[in-house]
């Protein structure tokens, strides 16, 4: 057994993207939206802690400080870099940070009034960007470029390759069955309609289950 000291930290999730990486964070466990929430009705949780564990040494790193009013979403692995989502409420900015070892410095700065909300608002990879899937069936990307478009119900964003993208909707009829869409981006125009069912891996891989 090997004793990792994570300060309060009680559970880590690997690092999409990445074999050797595993974050934690103390609150809202990289819910944005709950974060968001939570500071705006003057919680006595201001900020979270998020931490970095590299894997197998189990050395735990925090490669940003957080201020009052500032949340992190979940970390993303592109092209082996790390990339921290940032929520800062005071400033009223979603950052995007880059961790390499000792350094962290921020990549892009997005105005949260640039969003709706901050539903379902994360990093994804290949190429990294920033998405946002609201609760009313509305797909969004806001960086590096911006597109926006509906989706149907009962779909979900999985992941991203290229100009390619890829969700997943389920229905009940009157069997449960999932099948996989791809659209492409930026417009959202269906591409692809297969009852083939996805799974990302941890190095990044998509596997296409048929």
């Amino acid at each position: 057994m090997k004793e990792i000291v994570t300060q309060g930290i009680t559970s880590l999730e690997r690092v999409s993207g990445s074999t050797d990486w595993y974050w934690g964070t103390d609150h809202t466990y990289g819910d944005l939206y709950e974060a968001e929430e939570l500071f705006t009705m003057g919680h006595r949780i201001d900020r979270s802690r998020l931490i970095l564990v590299s894997y197998p040494e189990g050395r735990v790193y925090e490669p940003y400080k957080p201020e009052k009013g500032q949340y992190f979403g979940a970390p993303v692995c592109e092209e082996g870099k790390i990339f921290l989502l940032l929520a800062d409420f005071v400033k009223k900015e979603i950052r995007i940070l880059h961790w390499e070892g000792k350094e962290t410095e921020t990549v892009a700065s997005i105005p949260r009034s640039e969003m709706k909300d901050c539903y379902n608002l994360r990093l994804c990879t290949q190429p990294l960007a920033l998405i946002r899937q609201g609760h009313e069936n509305d797909f969004g990307i806001l960086w590096p470029e911006e597109a926006s478009f509906r989706i149907d119900a009962h779909e979900s964003f999985c992941c991203r390759r290229g100009d390619r993208l890829y969700f997943s909707q389920w229905f009940e009829d009157p069997d449960y069955r999932e099948e996989t869409l791809i659209r492409h981006c930026p417009d959202g125009e269906v591409l692809e309609r297969t009852a083939d069912t996805l799974q990302e891996m941890p190095d990044g891989q998509l596997w296409i289950l048929r």
